[in-house]
């Protein structure tokens, strides 16, 4: 019987394997279940982004049959973004399916499809945590490298704003914690101008310690204490919650990976939902000949052999292209809270 060559099949063609990553169940992550971004694939390595800022004035009352007030022409702004590329690899060895694959046999190549199958599940989580972060990085305004400290992109520079920041001094009992969360949405509403109608709330997304000392500020007990009979007491609040009439939904942000934390624990980011094209993730063609001037998918996979033709193992590649964008950086709003003053109200 004539041995089976499994890694030159279709089934591990780049077609193939690219599809079967893609359906492979994605580890949750809450920045994808927010459904925040639109994702939208594009067939080249830059995204150019048009920006057409119109011009709103008060405009003097005239004199019958004096010239009017002369509007000014709208500004169009171009920015081009190269998109990150992200490749991942890991190799099967024959050792490693040694006793597992019986020589020889053509029954046994879905052994062989299982292994793939789990080290490509591995690699797309690794990918899916890699998203998450960029998307983060985009809400907060600067999507950095997976070192946690080189910055891709910082949108307050490209776009020429300055990130407004709030200091909660949650560590004041005193703090009028309603008064600093319309001072969070006032701020919001300024940098959205004329579509300050579109958004739906405000969302903050709160690290660990700020949640802690928010949820236990003395004003936030009080206004919460009735409410449900003292549920606010007793339930894990940490998905989100409304605080008063505020129209802003806070909930605990938590994120850790290879030691790097996705989210400060003594600061919060907030930012409106329900704006039109807010935040996009641009997916660009991987670097294959095959895929040369495509349109973009989320993630690619590939294999390759062992270049020496001895057929020792095979590398499996996967790689994502994605630019993570906020296109209104003015509305990402930072707050924080005070670690010193933290630190002496628990003493």
């Amino acid at each position: 019987m004539p041995m089976i060559d499994a890694f030159n099949t279709d089934t591990f063609g780049t077609v193939s394997l690219t599809n079967s990553i893609n359906k492979l169940p994605f580890k949750p992550s809450r920045i994808g279940q927010l459904g925040l971004f639109q994702s939208k694939p594009i067939p080249t390595t830059t995204a150019v982004i048009e920006e057409k800022a119109g011009h709103l004035a008060l405009l003097d009352t005239k004199r019958r049959g004096e010239p009017a007030t002369v509007g000014k022409a709208i500004k169009r702004t171009t920015r081009s973004f190269v998109v990150p590329h992200i490749p991942h690899e890991d190799t099967i060895t024959a050792e490693s399916i040694q006793n597992i694959r019986s020589f020889g046999s053509e029954t046994d190549l879905q052994t062989v499809a299982q292994m793939v199958n789990e080290r490509m599940t591995e690699m797309k989580q690794s990918h899916e945590a890699t998203l998450e972060f960029h998307r983060l990085g985009a809400l907060k305004g600067i999507v950095l490298d997976a070192d946690g400290s080189t910055a891709l992109f910082n949108y307050f520079t490209e776009y020429s704003v300055s990130q407004t920041t709030v200091e909660m001094a949650l560590a004041t009992a005193t703090t009028n914690v309603h008064a600093k969360l319309m001072e969070v949405k006032r701020a919001i509403e300024d940098a959205l101008g004329l579509d300050r109608g579109t958004y739906s709330h405000i969302h903050g997304l709160v690290g660990s310690e700020f949640w802690d000392a928010f949820t236990g500020h003395a004003n936030v007990k009080t206004a919460y204490e009735r409410w449900r009979d003292g549920e606010f007491l007793r339930a894990d609040l940490r998905m989100g919650f409304e605080f008063g009439a505020t129209g802003v939904l806070l909930e605990e942000y938590r994120g850790t990976v290879s030691g790097v934390a996705f989210l400060d624990p003594n600061e919060a980011y907030f930012f409106p939902v329900g704006v039109p094209n807010l935040f996009t993730t641009y997916f660009a063609p991987a670097d294959f000949m095959e895929t040369v001037n495509t349109m973009g998918k989320p993630l690619y996979a590939k294999q390759a052999p062992d270049p020496s033709g001895l057929n020792r193992f095979v590398t499996l590649h996967t790689q994502q292209n994605p630019l993570c964008m906020c296109h209104r950086p003015g509305v990402l709003i930072k707050a924080f809270q005070d670690t010193e003053a933290a630190a002496s109200a628990s003493v």
